[in-house]
């Protein structure tokens, strides 16, 4: 009798998938990469053949077009280039590295210089990701893919000073960054919904922000710094398996 098929997933993105500093860190290790980040633990959900290409620092055209180069001078290729064409599901979440997100909100709070100046408009930010989301299509047509959303950091309980070394202008500014990322996100799918969807994680981590009683997230007494912790990875990978469901699975794998 033959065996049923796994389904494959694949996972691409930056350190808001990968999770950096959260144990145990796997190989290779110039990636910053978690076997407990959420592309792992849902793939132990689902009992899923998994293969995770998300690099820590890594842009949109870093999972398209562009190397990248880490500081301990290893160079990834394009993400895309390991994404397997049969792949069932695939999840991204990338995008903040494009606009200064985190970098920026860790760079004010360190009171240091933000070391990359790039910056992308709302507009130029959901043409990107559109075109991030086309070629992952083109590579992998029979996959479903899932843009998974930043966790909320700076939720409308996080104080400035208390919570987080920022006044209530940064706090605001950084805020408003996440805005527009999540925004981009919704824009992104338009035109694309037979095979492509947003999953809400900023809405539906507001509560667990910086200066909630239980944070997704870690600050400057409890890292990872600005990144999801273990929590918020979980958290991330159960409502990934509400919204996957049997509905997107293919017929084989039922």
């Amino acid at each position: 009798m033959e065996s049923p098929k796994k389904l494959k997933i694949a996972s691409l993105g930056s350190s808001f998938a990968a999770g950096p500093e959260i144990p145990p860190q796997i190989e290779p290790y110039a990636a910053s990469r978690s076997g407990q980040n959420y592309p792992h633990l849902l793939a132990q959900h689902l009992k899923a053949d998994l293969t995770d290409l998300t690099v820590s620092g890594a842009t949109l055209l870093n999972i398209t077009v562009d190397p990248q180069s880490t500081s301990s001078n290893t160079t990834f290729p394009p993400q895309i280039s390991g994404l397997p064409e049969d792949a069932n599901i695939i999840t991204v979440t990338a995008g903040g590295n494009d606009i200064n997100y985190i970098g920026g909100m860790i760079a004010d709070a360190s009171d240091a210089e933000l070391q990359s100046s790039m910056s992308l408009s709302p507009e130029e930010l959901a043409e990107r990701l559109g075109g991030v989301l086309d070629q992952l299509h083109k590579r992998a047509p029979g996959a479903r893919i899932f843009l998974v959303e930043y966790l909320a950091v700076l939720g409308p309980g996080t104080q400035p000073s208390r919570n987080v070394p920022l006044t209530q202008e940064r706090i605001q500014h950084y805020r408003g960054v996440a805005s527009v990322l999540q925004h981009a996100y919704s824009v992104a799918v338009e035109g694309r919904a037979e095979w492509c969807e947003t999953v809400p994680i900023h809405q539906l981590s507001q509560e667990h922000a910086l200066g909630s009683e239980e944070p997704w997230v870690g600050g400057f007494e409890l890292g990872p710094l600005f990144h999801p912790n273990l929590d918020g990875m979980k958290a991330v990978a159960n409502i990934l398996v509400e919204t996957i469901g049997k509905r997107t699975l293919p017929k084989a794998l039922l």
